[in-house]
């Protein structure tokens, strides 16, 4: 199993509400060196968290104790510029599980959905409120629920459903990557391989 299953999330979240967010301020160039995806997380936004002595700024949102939790929103347009898959490797090495934003990269999109990250797209409206409810209380929390595709926060009624392509969805949902899918189905396709004519 690549990844821990998705299936119902409810956690409190961290608001990040800045537009344009792209993958080199997820995570910048020279953290690119590795090959695994382990230890990206430590430098996850690294330039807006850390000053230049590694002293962390207290204005960031990461670094500000009352927020946390397994969700992160976004403002709009999140993931843009270039491909690198290690942005998307940054955000679940850290410990987020899912990116809500009113519009993603298609890239970066994918890229979460390949490592476990469930990324929402929501209305400019909804998100809107789910800020506005953060800010109000810190504490507040969403509940992302896959397989009805809904994302609630609770103890309001404030829902909105979500779209998702049904093959990466069947993967969150068994915990698999594109590898571990081709080899639950391996059976299947030896058969076909099987019963096909050269």
């Amino acid at each position: 199993m690549a990844y821990d299953k998705f299936n119902i999330l409810t956690s409190t979240a961290v608001p990040l509400p800045i537009e344009n967010v792209d993958t080199d301020q997820i995570i910048p160039a020279r953290f690119l060196k590795a090959t695994e995806r382990k230890g990206f997380g430590d430098n996850l936004f690294r330039d807006w968290r850390y000053h230049s002595d590694n002293t962390p700024k207290e204005h960031f949102v990461l670094n500000n104790p009352i927020y946390g939790g397994k969700i992160l929103v976004g403002g709009k347009n999140f993931g843009s510029g270039s491909s690198r898959e290690h942005a998307a490797w940054a955000v679940y090495d850290y410990g987020f599980r899912c990116v809500v934003s009113s519009f993603f990269a298609d890239i970066f999109r994918n890229n979460c959905l390949n490592v476990g990250v469930l990324p929402v797209q929501v209305s400019p409206e909804f998100l809107d409120t789910i800020f506005k409810s953060l800010e109000q209380n810190p504490k507040t929390e969403l509940t992302v629920d896959l397989p009805a595709q809904t994302i609630s926060i609770a103890g309001t009624e404030h829902s909105e459903s979500f779209a998702i392509n049904d093959y990466k969805k069947d993967n969150l949902l068994n915990g698999f990557d594109d590898i571990d899918y081709l080899l639950n189905i391996k059976e299947d396709i030896q058969q076909f391989a099987q019963n096909t004519p050269l």
